[in-house]
């Protein structure tokens, strides 16, 4: 048995980020990961949300938000590398395991029992999750995924990992990731700090120049004319790329402005306040559009105008203050 951190997933308590008071119970599969990990390594990873404020419309989509790997670094000493795999992924696992290296893979929902309802034996879906226990010879996983930390065993650990002859359709390797635990002084909370806004003043200079909710209205606009039409599973895709998307990660975002107020730093919180009612105005407008197609009726989209304000809001505070 080859493990990083000494867990178990009956007694694991999860990062408040994931608690049951949140508007969005998930953000994405990487984001959930790095964000439970960085915990159960004893970092606080509010500090490292800075980058959520540079989301922008992207066209067809908004921007799926990820950790930039250098801030995790630059934080908390973790060097996150792509792993090229040329054996049995099994055996990468179980030897950078063993090197006290969590890893990031690619595995397949079907056979994720932490999934049951959603995907579990339903659907094959690929998702992120951060192995930090493995033993082969029991057939016993232990991984960050989601909201939290779980374990698999016996037949989906055969399966998920294809072992014993198995043959699962696949066109391409998984994308692989370790995660090096460099050894470094642990910033003391206004070290953390002030690295921390270090890093906003970057991401606020990154923060897009025009206001992305006026093109996604537009986008949105031209949208519901099939989405009118689509089935429920086209809803569920379009509203995790585009409502979920913006309305999670501007809830991340508040997060990290609401505690920075809490460390005594000035102006962050009113444009957390703002942040904080897109991610609740996203979640409502969710809803909605879910009604909408199901009834086959007009969707009124003036909340996006209101969002909209929102971000002008924050954003204007922000960059006066930390531009």
């Amino acid at each position: 048995m080859k493990q990083v951190l000494p867990l178990a997933a009956g007694n694991y308590q999860r990062h408040a980020i994931h608690g049951g008071d949140r508007i969005w119970a998930e953000t994405n599969c990487y984001a959930d990961v790095l964000i439970e990990l960085t915990h159960a390594l004893g970092f606080e990873p509010i500090a490292a949300l800075p980058f959520t404020l540079a989301i922008d419309f992207e066209g067809d989509q908004w921007t799926f938000f990820k950790f930039p790997h250098a801030d995790m670094q630059t934080l908390f000493g973790m060097d996150i590398q792509e792993l090229a795999i040329w054996r049995p992924l099994i055996d990468h696992l179980e030897e950078q395991v063993g090197l006290g290296r969590p890893v990031l893979v690619e595995l397949d929902s079907y056979f994720l029992p932490d999934t049951a309802g959603s995907a579990y034996q339903l659907e094959h879906t690929k998702t992120t999750v951060a192995i930090n226990r493995i033993d082969v010879k029991n057939r016993v996983l232990g991984y960050f995924h989601s909201q939290s930390y779980f374990e698999l065993s016996g037949d989906d650990f055969t399966q998920v990992f294809q072992l014993d002859g198995l043959v699962h359709p696949r066109m391409l390797p998984p994308y692989v990731e370790i995660v090096k635990l460099r050894e470094q002084p642990r910033p003391g909370a206004p070290e953390l700090v002030e690295r921390s806004q270090q890093l906003l003043r970057r991401q606020v200079a990154l923060a897009p120049r025009n206001n992305p909710f006026h093109a996604f209205k537009e986008k949105f606009s031209v949208d519901l004319d099939w989405l009118m039409s689509a089935d429920i599973e086209v809803f569920h895709k379009y509203s995790f790329a585009t409502l979920r998307q913006f309305g999670a990660c501007y809830e991340l975002s508040a997060t990290y402005l609401h505690w920075l107020a809490q460390q005594g730093i000035a102006h962050a919180q009113a444009p957390g306040d703002a942040l904080l009612q897109i991610a609740q105005g996203a979640k409502a407008l969710q809803f909605q559009l879910a009604r909408a197609i199901a009834r086959k009726k007009p969707l009124e989209l003036s909340a996006l105008d209101t969002m909209a304000e929102q971000w002008e809001q924050a954003m204007s505070t922000l960059q006066k203050h930390q531009g």
